[in-house]
């Protein structure tokens, strides 16, 4: 900690011994001014690529539920359906139709379930995807004011 502390004093101090000594000519001025429009520029589009990754999240996760929402209103449709038959089966058959409704019971759950797990797989995806264009548009950013910062050193020298 201490040394954490130490480094960041040392660079504030060289901070402004190097922000006291850089004059201010115009070309320096013309250098800082580019390079924050660079950044500027840099930020805005992380912004927007955030933003579109995002919405494109938001709208894997509709679909997602959705798709799910669906999946689970026909197994429940097919389950009534099978229990209607076991209701008007006639007493000798009733435990064969009842059988036969358990069955369709299992296989409309897990079909429910495959969809639903695809749908979440989906959504899955999609948040990777979007974090990866996060993270290069992050670095692009950073990578735009690491190059200001040296065209503004580049002027000062000059």
């Amino acid at each position: 900690m201490n040394k954490l502390l130490a480094a960041l004093i040392a660079t504030l101090f060289a901070t402004a011994a190097f922000a006291q000594t850089a004059p201010a000519t115009e070309a320096v001025v013309k250098a800082q001014a580019s390079a924050q429009k660079d950044v500027n520029k840099a930020a805005a589009s992380e912004a927007k690529v955030d933003a579109k990754a995002d919405a494109n999240v938001a709208k894997a996760e509709m679909k997602a539920d959705e798709k799910k929402a669906d999946a689970h209103h026909k197994a429940n449709k097919t389950k009534a359906k099978a229990h209607d038959k076991v209701v008007n089966a006639d007493a000798e058959d009733k435990l064969k139709a009842e059988a036969k409704a358990d069955k369709t019971d299992a296989k409309a759950d897990a079909k429910a379930t495959k969809t639903a797990v695809k749908a979440n797989a989906k959504v899955a995806k999609e948040k990777v995807e979007a974090s990866a264009d996060k993270a290069l548009a992050a670095t692009k950013t950073v990578e735009a004011k690491a190059k200001a910062d040296a065209e503004v050193k580049a002027a000062v020298a000059k």
